[in-house]
């Protein structure tokens, strides 16, 4: 019999965009396994204190931080101020990001610049900042969250298409860089997940899916939970995705 590989007590995990959708349910499921929290959460604060209350009843340590982490100034404070009060930030899952479905010609130099800042830029921009402290433990677990459409194209417009593809280049240099350091990065790159991001699109249909539902937020936790527990899984983009695409 395995056993239970799922446990994250002492670890601290910061998770941006962690107030709703599946950086909500990312962060329910790292804190069942014992994780303390550092939920990142831009706007809609009454959300984010919710999450917060739900894993405080779970015993764990949680700190909300409203901060656009497309600003590096902002980057650097949260970090500081999550290190301040929960200590160094071990496990990371880059979550925030946008999506603002667009034709082609319709798509403008800053809906461009916008997109790439939110969804590419800032996982730059955070992975950079804990760096420091998981390299002194030699021992990290970075998920970043990419999209099939970085594989497919995808149904939002090319400006989300290549910022979700560069998060795949991202997480594969800083796999190769710092596998020998004991830190691992991994992307997750799920389709129509049932979220707030696919409810006003009409071209998000299960009938899209191969398995011919949508996908859950939990479904897509599930699999962030296995990468942050794994230390031998690393420069891998996870596809949860009902077969829409097969690596």
């Amino acid at each position: 019999m395995m056993a239970n590989t799922h446990n994250l007590t002492g670890k601290v995990a910061l998770v941006t965009g962690g107030n709703r959708g599946i950086g909500r349910a990312v962060v329910r499921a790292l804190a069942e396994a014992g994780a303390d929290i550092a939920l990142n959460y831009h706007s809609r604060e009454s959300e984010a204190d919710q999450v917060r209350s739900l894993v405080e009843s779970y015993g764990r340590r949680c700190v909300t931080v409203r901060a656009d982490v497309s600003v590096a100034a902002d980057v650097s404070r949260m970090v500081k101020s999550v290190e301040g009060t929960l200590g160094v930030v071990t496990i990371l899952i880059n979550n925030a990001g946008m999506a603002r479905p667009q034709p082609l010609e319709e798509i403008t130099e800053g809906d461009w610049d916008e997109t790439i800042d939110v969804n590419l830029k800032s996982v730059f921009l955070v992975m950079q900042a804990v760096l420091p402290g998981m390299r002194a433990k030699r021992w990290g677990r970075i998920i970043n969250m990419s999209s099939a459409a970085a594989q497919l194209g995808g149904i939002i417009g090319p400006h989300y298409t290549a910022s979700k593809a560069g998060i795949l280049g991202l997480t594969h240099s800083y796999a190769s860089l710092l596998a020998a350091e004991g830190i691992m990065v991994n992307a997750i790159a799920p389709a129509l997940i049932e979220t707030e991001m696919i409810a006003g699109n009409p071209q998000a249909r299960p009938e899209r899916i191969p398995v011919g539902r949508f996908g859950t937020a939990e479904e897509v936790a599930e699999a962030v939970l296995m990468l942050a527990c794994n230390g031998y899984i690393t420069g891998q983009t996870i596809n949860v995705n009902g077969g829409l695409y097969m690596s």
